[in-house]
């Protein structure tokens, strides 16, 4: 690809994800642009914002109008709660039949898995629960807690707060139209992606490629972005490296190993005008003092 049109491609796609910052939006407006933010990492998830938002502290992303739950790849995200009920519609059934065969390995029976579903569900409607807390009241330790737990969101039972406590899940307003929500996805997708693909967004939502395609027809091009991205300091898993099938945009050959070395780790970079580098220098000296400032006020995950 000539330098001058991967440049474009990189300031398109590094502005739809709002790296330049074009106004200060809350957090609960950020996520709804973003659509779904990677969230196994709860410290991670709220550089990701920090990154976007100019000045956001600790305390301001404890929205109640914010979840986390199990999504797209069956990998925790952060969304708005608005659009919990249709990525929930979508996403959930495409992990069952993999749920039901490591529940499975980890001897635990389809009934005993009912079981554990309704143990939580109760639970969660009396008080906001911890992992650690609903794990005591299941009697399960390793590898099957979190297995039982994610059934219990897929099933629409629970969700987690940004302080990560288990809470009753978002009361779906009505049944969703599959179609509908296909096309919002699309629509949504490209508003925080575009220029992207059908194939970007098949292997970001974890949905089939059939299924995605109808509601990429009317793509639009992203508007070009002449200006320079300011410099950025991104945590692990930011969605800026999680948003498209191929990550070659905006890491260069040399690095590619070190940002993702496998295993679905996606580590934390700096990067110039969308791009990785190699190591930040002073050019990152207001980035680094502001991630400082951030952490500063951190709080430990319930």
């Amino acid at each position: 690809m000539p330098a001058v049109i991967q440049r474009q491609l990189t300031r398109a796609r590094a502005a739809a994800q709002l790296l330049h910052r074009p106004e200060r939006l809350r957090p609960a407006e950020l996520v709804r642009h973003l659509l779904a933010v990677q969230a196994q990492d709860p410290r991670a998830v709220r550089l990701a914002l920090r990154a976007r938002i100019g000045g956001l502290t600790w305390d301001e992303v404890d929205d109640d109008a914010l979840v986390v739950t199990w999504l797209n790849r069956g990998t925790l995200h952060l969304v708005h709660r608005d659009d919990y009920p249709w990525l929930q519609a979508l996403t959930a059934p495409t992990r069952d039949a993999t749920s039901a065969r490591r529940l499975h390995q980890l001897g635990v029976s389809e009934s005993d898995a009912g079981r554990a579903v309704g143990i939580v569900a109760a639970a969660v409607h009396e008080a906001p629960r911890t992992r650690a807390q609903l794990a005591e009241l299941l009697g399960t330790g390793g590898q099957a807690t979190p297995h039982l737990l994610a059934l219990a969101a897929r099933r629409g039972v629970t969700v987690m707060d940004t302080r990560r406590r288990f809470v009753p899940a978002p009361a779906e307003p009505a049944p969703v139209d599959r179609d509908a929500a296909l096309a919002e996805l699309a629509r949504r997708y490209l508003a925080a992606h575009a220029p992207a693909t059908d194939r970007d967004l098949a292997a970001w939502s974890g949905l089939p490629l059939r299924d995605v395609r109808a509601g990429m027809r009317d793509v639009r091009e992203a508007p070009a972005h002449p200006e320079p991205i300011p410099p950025r300091l991104l945590p692990a898993f930011d969605p800026y490296l999680l948003g498209w099938k191929d990550r070659s945009f905006a890491v260069p050959p040399e690095l590619s190993k070190q940002v993702h070395p496998g295993g679905g780790m996606i580590r934390a970079v700096a990067t110039v005008d969308g791009i990785v580098v190699a190591e930040a220098d002073d050019r990152f000296a207001a980035e680094l003092a502001d991630v400082q400032r951030f952490l500063s006020a951190a709080r430990p995950a319930s």
